[in-house]
């Protein structure tokens, strides 16, 4: 398949994630405010998305506090600088098995949520976009399992798009890819969609540039696209994926480095995606254009 360049090109931010980073680097944001700053900090350099988990403000540990997403969601609205908010929906899904001798019951790290439960912050907080993980995997870790199902997300799905929300989905794999079609088939998600293609999450997609292309070609044409890679390889996916027609994430979600040796902030990373974007002969487009291609309504502070 020949590769059409995209001219047009959005930068989404992922702010904080909820990985174990918060002690890796001065610069991951943990309390609401430092989130919604860094988040602010990272609009201002040229991101029209911005993607934020919450953190518990004290250790730092991903948390699905309410409040917390409350607060962000707050500040970043009242912020004097546009911005579409992107929020998780991707927690609650947590399965630790046990021994191999005797998995079950789930042992400590388990947090397993009904569907409502991991939709209710994107019920009161609204934000344009919230992430729909788009299958099951093993998950970097032991025997940790990132556990989202056909009844799952059918039940998610169905919330995020009678909500108004522009459900993201993240896909780790090429199986999600088919599961995420099925979903659009079966009337639970809107058409065209929105995708994110992340590559390198162990055990997942990994981040040769063959898999990428398999992942990409698996999209269909009428959809938008982002991707990113993981540490050392997110600049060399952000000039890929604008080669493939696709958008572009970066944040400290996915990477802590500037250089070597050199700890990034969130509005650094925007930045350097940014003059990548730009060398390439495209151009950065801002929150207002991307509404306007992926339909999104913006929302006022409350």
């Amino acid at each position: 398949m020949p590769l059409t360049m995209n001219k047009d090109v959005f930068i989404t931010c992922a702010v904080t994630g909820s990985g174990g980073s918060q002690d890796r680097s001065p610069h991951v944001p943990r309390s609401p405010a430092q989130i919604a700053d860094s988040a602010i900090a990272a609009a201002k350099a040229g991101a029209a998305v911005v993607h934020c988990h919450v953190r518990d403000p004290e250790t730092g540990a991903p948390s699905r506090r309410l409040d917390l997403y409350r607060e962000v969601t707050q500040r970043i609205r009242e912020a004097e600088v546009d911005v579409i908010l992107n929020l998780t929906a991707g927690m609650g899904g947590d399965i630790v098995f046990g021994s191999t001798e005797q998995p079950l019951p789930p042992v400590a790290g388990t947090d397993m949520i009904g569907a409502a439960e991991r939709v209710q912050h994107i019920k009161e907080c609204l934000p344009e976009i919230c992430t729909l993980d788009c299958g099951t995997m093993n998950f970097a870790e032991a025997d940790y399992v990132m556990t989202n199902t056909p009844g799952m997300l059918t039940a998610m799905g169905r919330m995020m798009t009678e909500l108004g929300v522009k459900p993201e989905i993240e896909a780790f794999d090429t199986g999600h890819l088919w599961y995420a079609k099925q979903l659009v088939k079966d009337g639970v998600l809107d058409s065209p969609a929105l995708v994110q293609l992340c590559m390198g999450v162990p055990w997942g997609a990994p981040d040769d540039l063959n898999t990428f292309m398999a992942m990409v070609n698996n999209v269909p044409d009428d959809w938008t696209f982002s991707a990113f890679g993981l540490g050392r390889h997110q600049m060399a996916y952000v000039a890929a994926s604008v080669l493939a027609g696709g958008n572009v994430r970066v944040g400290l979600e996915d990477n802590l480095w500037l250089d070597k040796g050199v700890l990034a902030e969130n509005w650094q990373l925007v930045e350097r995606a940014g003059t990548i974007i730009e060398n390439m002969g495209a151009r950065v487009i801002g929150p207002a254009q991307v509404r306007e291609q992926l339909g999104l309504t913006k929302r006022a502070a409350t």
